[in-house]
C-alpha cells in the first residue's frame, strides 16, 4: 500500500484493507429515484435548513429556498452505491476467450468519491488489473465495481481494498491489482491546504503481490499512460 504524491513506494499492511465480510447493501434503487415528498427526504431537508442557519445564513431568503431540496437530491446521487451490490456486475463471466491468461488492465478510470471524515470530495484516477484463471469479465463491469464503491462515504485506503477484494472473491483470478491516485479536497481547501498533494494507494493479490516480474509489468504499463497526451 502506498502513500505519497506521485510514485508507488511500499505496501501498507493494515487490517482495514482486508475486510473479512461484505458491506451491507440497502434496498436497491436508482439514484434518479428521488422523492422530495417522502418522510426521509423531508427530514433530511429540514436538517440542511438547520445547517444553513448554523453557518449564519437565512434559509428563508430567496436564493436559499430550494437549497435543502437540491442538497438532498445531490446526496441521493453522490451516495447511490449503498443501494447497489458490487458483486452483481461480476456475476456474468466468459470462458470462451481462447484460454487467455495474461494481464488485463483497465486504467485511467475517473473516480469521484467523498471522504467519510468531512464529506468533501476526493477525485482522481483508478487503475484495475487482473490475470484471469479461466473466467473473464466484461471491462465495463470492472468500471461499475469501482463506481459502486466510490459512491459511498470512503477513505481512499478502504476504497482501494474493497475494489480489489471484491474482484478477487468474485473471479478468483491469478492476481488482482488496484491502484488509485487522487486529490483530497479536505487537504486542498481546509486544514493543511496542500492543493498540489496527491495520494496514491494500492492493493495487490496473488501474482502481483508475490511475483516481482508481474508487478513490474503492471507498473510499466500504467506508467505508459496510453490515455494521456
Amino acid at each position: 500500500m502506498l502513500r505519497h504524491a506521485g510514485h508507488l513506494v511500499s505496501l501498507l499492511e493494515s487490517s482495514i484493507l482486508n475486510p473479512t465480510r461484505r458491506s451491507p447493501v440497502l434496498e436497491p434503487r436508482p439514484y434518479t429515484d428521488f422523492d422530495p415528498d417522502s418522510d426521509a427526504s423531508i427530514e433530511a431537508m429540514a436538517h440542511v435548513k438547520s445547517l444553513l442557519g448554523f453557518i449564519g445564513e437565512d434559509p428563508e431568503r430567496e436564493g436559499l429556498l430550494d437549497t435543502p431540496k437540491r442538497v438532498v437530491k445531490a446526496m441521493n446521487e453522490h451516495y447511490w452505491g449503498y443501494h447497489a451490490d458490487p458483486f452483481e456486475p461480476l456475476a456474468r463471466t466468459f470462458s470462451e476467450v481462447e484460454n487467455y491468461d495474461e494481464l488485463v488492465l483497465l486504467q485511467n478510470m475517473d473516480i469521484q468519491s467523498h471522504c467519510e471524515h468531512h464529506m468533501v470530495p476526493f477525485v482522481g484516477k483508478a487503475h484495475v488489473a487482473y490475470i484471469p484463471s479461466g473466467k473473464v469479465v466484461g471491462l465495463s463491469k470492472l468500471a461499475r465495481v469501482v463506481e459502486i464503491f466510490s459512491k459511498r462515504l470512503q477513505v481512499q485506503e478502504k476504497l482501494t481494498a474493497q475494489i480489489a477484494n471484491t474482484i478477487q472473491e468474485a473471479l478468483q483470478p491469478q492476481g488482482v491489482a488496484v491502484i488509485i491516485q487522487a486529490r483530497h479536497f479536505c487537504m486542498c481547501y481546509r486544514g493543511v491546504k496542500q492543493s498540489n498533494a496527491w495520494t496514491t494507494t494500492s492493493k495487490l493479490h496473488g501474482v502481483f503481490l508475490e511475483n516481482p516480474a508481474a508487478r513490474m509489468e503492471l507498473l510499466t504499463l500504467i506508467g505508459s499512460n496510453p490515455g494521456r497526451d
